[in-house]
């Protein structure tokens, strides 16, 4: 099973995608949390940081290549071993990331940021079994990201009219995808409970 939970920075991917690791692996099954474009991978976290953390200020191209070489060694390292081995794949983001902050945020076309993604992975990465976008009102979005206690990542600091780009994308994004929304507003568990839900486990 292949699971990609998706949404604005703050919305609790992370959370969930590590609660879902744990609900599967008490089943016996095999089991991987991908936290694109990082993902525990040494490469991959090199290209995170080279985009994230830095402070080189790339050209949105750039950031766009990148984070598909980023997704290119995680899927093969790290997702399709454990497929093919019958396991369960959960990631927090993937190529809809880049549509939502390259594409509406920094202006690449959509059709670019897909021809590219396209042109690197295979079918499978584009089809998950499940696929859903967390939301949740901006104040509370915001606070969340402000109680996390890390580093204010390149897009975190971006102005708001950036932010509100992306927030406008995933609404689109998730009709476009057929994705399903998920209200994150509420406690990390009826969110999860939402999410059990929509996988038709509970």
């Amino acid at each position: 099973m292949y699971i990609v939970i998706e949404g604005q920075d703050g919305t609790g991917k992370s959370t969930q995608a590590r609660l879902l690791e744990d609900y599967f692996k008490k089943q016996g099954k095999e089991v991987v949390v991908m936290d694109e474009p990082d993902g525990d991978l040494p490469q991959a976290h090199d290209l995170h940081d080279m985009i994230l953390t830095r402070g080189y200020n790339l050209d949105p191209l750039t950031n766009v290549l990148l984070f598909t070489a980023a997704r290119v060694e995680l899927w093969k390292k790290i997702a399709e071993p454990v497929l093919r081995r019958g396991g369960v794949v959960i990631s927090a983001r993937n190529y809809w990331s880049t549509i939502a902050y390259q594409g509406y945020g920094e202006g690449v076309s959509r059709s670019k940021i897909i021809r590219l993604t396209k042109d690197s992975l295979p079918e499978k990465y584009f089809k998950p079994d499940f696929g859903f976008i967390l939301t949740v009102p901006d104040k509370v979005r915001l606070d969340r990201q402000k109680g996390r206690g890390k580093a204010t990542e390149t897009f975190e600091a971006k102005p708001d009219d950036f932010q509100q780009k992306v927030n406008n994308a995933y609404p689109k994004i998730a009709k476009d995808f057929d994705l399903q929304l998920i209200d994150a507003s509420g406690t990390i568990e009826e969110v999860f409970g939402l999410i059990l839900g929509k996988l038709r486990i509970v």
